[in-house]
């Protein structure tokens, strides 16, 4: 036995500490059992004994003493004369315990079985570690950064379990740097080469809603539920929510006291904005709430075709469609509807206008200067003023104003 070093072997197994003790044995049982069958065709007749914690094992074969000459079968059976030589004691009848030296199965077939048990603990690793984080998968874990590469980081758990992180799952924003200790959520676990490589994700809807959770204690504990997120990472998120209780503002609890919750998250995610509106199942509400901050006039909805015209002032068109388009494009993947944004009234908007310059055979340039002096360039927004406002804000005498005013009235009357 001692020429038979399998402590190697057992250490594996020792700080393999996920895999469980019967899971041990059982392995260590399979593959001398097969060693067994290789040289006696059974192993019904053996029992194999592990000593996890010396790095050893024993091997038992038991037979029962029977008369000479009536061996029928050898391996289960002994003959008394071939008993006696092992024990002077035994009698028919009795069942004959016998150690058996792994020695006797030869060298080659020993360091097979050595490497066969090597091959089982790697194998059973490997499904402790694809279990653990199969089970894992959209929860938040920390990691360290051991390896920075261009397409991917490498990072380590507590246990030192390999996590990837690919540039497709990092914000544009992230930089890390070895040693640093940085937060993901656990996206999936693929197979490569029969070993299971876990795949993190900082981009992902589900990052967001485990922050909200860690930050809202309301959501942990599912008085306030995410309906919806939508993400374009590290630029604009748009967070639906609902209360079951009444009491609770989904908004205001999501936001906290001057933003104090979502400031972290916020930081976290590089300055990402993000918008928590409240769930609504009226459509027409929750289109207005998705294009948020922009504020909607009208809408007109195609509830079968999945489409609707919006119109907004026209400065809020900018804001509905959001930088590069963002928070148009956020809008639609949270309301499931093409939306298009109008101009409201956009006639009046561009209606008919003339420069003041253009007056200028009719009205003398020192009254113009004076006009665009206070703001008033085009012919309607001088009309759009009253005489009296006109009179305080400028220097001109009330019969000046009031022949300004019968002169771009006839213009535009005449348009």
């Amino acid at each position: 036995m001692s020429s038979i070093n399998l402590i190697d072997a057992f250490q594996d197994f020792k700080e393999a500490e996920n895999i469980d003790r019967p899971t041990m044995m059982k392995v260590v049982e399979d593959v001398f059992k097969t060693l067994l069958r290789k040289k006696y065709t059974s192993d019904d007749n053996f029992d194999v004994i592990v000593n996890a914690e010396k790095g050893d094992l024993e091997i038992i074969r038991r037979r029962m003493i029977v008369e000479d000459g009536q061996v029928e079968d050898p391996l289960a059976q002994v003959a008394y004369s071939d008993a006696v030589k092992i024990e002077p004691d035994f009698e028919v009848g009795e069942e004959l315990y016998e150690e058996i030296d792994l020695l006797d199965f030869g060298r080659r077939a020993i360091l097979a079985a050595k490497q066969t048990l090597a091959s089982r603990i790697s194998d059973l690793k490997k499904n402790v570690l694809a279990k653990k984080y199969g089970d894992r998968i959209g929860e938040i874990i920390s990691a360290e950064v051991y390896q920075v590469w261009k397409k991917e980081i490498l990072l380590l758990d507590e246990e030192g379990n390999e996590l990837i992180l690919p540039k497709s799952e990092q914000i544009p924003q992230d930089y890390f740097k070895k040693g640093e200790n940085i937060r993901a959520v656990v996206k999936k676990v693929d197979m490569k080469n029969n070993s299971p490589v876990i795949i993190l994700s900082r981009t992902s809807p589900e990052f967001l809603a485990k922050l909200l959770e860690i930050e809202v204690p309301e959501i942990f504990d599912g008085l306030i539920v995410i309906k919806k997120i939508v993400r374009d990472p590290g630029e604009r998120a748009k967070v639906a929510v609902e209360s079951y209780d009444d009491r609770i503002d989904p908004v205001g609890a999501c936001v906290g006291m001057k933003g104090s919750r979502i400031h972290g998250i916020v930081r976290e995610l590089k300055n990402e904005n993000i918008d928590v509106i409240n769930w609504t199942n009226n459509i027409q509400l929750l289109i207005q709430r998705s294009l948020t901050p922009a504020k909607i006039t009208s809408m007109e909805l195609d509830l079968e075709g999945k489409h609707a015209n919006v119109y907004l002032k026209p400065d809020q068109v900018s804001l509905a469609i959001g930088r590069r388009g963002v928070n148009i494009k956020l809008a639609c993947e949270l309301t499931g509807f093409e939306l298009d944004v109008y101009r409201d009234n956009e006639g009046e908007e561009e209606e008919f206008d003339i420069d003041l310059e253009e007056f200028s055979d009719e009205i003398e340039a020192w009254v113009i200067d004076e006009l665009k002096r206070v703001g008033c360039d085009t012919g309607r927004s001088v009309l759009a003023l009253t005489a009296e406002e006109l009179e305080r804000r400028t220097d001109l005498e009330k019969e000046t104003i009031d022949e300004i005013r019968k002169i771009l009235k006839e213009e535009f009357d005449k348009e």
